[in-house]
């Protein structure tokens, strides 16, 4: 897979601050990304539902995926273009169930045996990490590089990298094989904001290339 052909996928910051939706389509508007994933921990369905109808629309208006963490009931109620499940969120198969054709993403840490186990399940690809460390969440170990270029060699199902991924890090992981650079802080902690965390971070891709 030639390492161009990565590209960036967003994760919302743990705690939305005000005007994120002007700070989200200034990131989508900056260049190319493949999908927004909506990441709320430990709140109550009713936010989470009207976060969702508040950022979605500018995330699909501009022809990238919105994806639910976590919650693939609320993602089927809500309009989302899918669901990202971790390896405690009741399964890939009952995710899979409830998720129909929309897209299913499967946190897999280190192992290409879950991605395996996620690809059977039906995920449409598969999550390693963290590859850096981060600050984001507590990782349950950290992944290693040949864990992705082999399984980018070998299978087929997509794999995203992520993990404390910055435009300085980067790029051992393009040129591994990864398919999509999953990032938070490189975006929305940018110095000089979101949009040009997009551009760094996607001209740190093509030079990788």
């Amino acid at each position: 897979m030639p390492s161009t052909d990565c590209r960036l996928y967003l994760i919302t910051p743990p705690t939305l601050p005000e005007k994120f939706e002007e700070f989200l389509a200034a990131a989508l508007d900056a260049g190319d990304v493949a999908a927004v994933q909506l990441r709320l921990k430990d709140v109550p369905d009713d936010v989470i539902l009207k976060t969702i109808d508040r950022l979605r629309p500018i995330v699909q208006n501009r022809n990238v995926a919105f994806l639910l963490n976590d919650r693939p009931d609320l993602a089927v109620k809500s309009g989302c273009d899918g669901a990202h499940i971790g390896q405690t969120d009741g399964g890939a198969k009952q995710a899979r169930k409830i998720l129909g054709d929309l897209t299913m993403g499967v946190t897999c840490h280190n192992s290409r045996h879950l991605a395996m186990e996620a690809g059977e399940a039906g995920a449409d690809y598969v999550a390693f990490g963290a590859f850096y460390a981060t600050t984001t969440k507590e990782p349950p170990e950290m992944a290693e590089i040949e864990t992705l270029k082999l399984w980018a060699e070998t299978m087929e199902i997509p794999c995203v990298a992520i993990g404390g991924i910055t435009a300085e890090n980067c790029s051992p992981l393009v040129q591994a094989g990864a398919e999509f650079l999953a990032v938070v802080g490189a975006v929305w902690n940018h110095s000089q904001g979101p949009a040009e965390g997009v551009k760094s971070l996607l001209r740190a891709i093509a030079a990788a290339g």
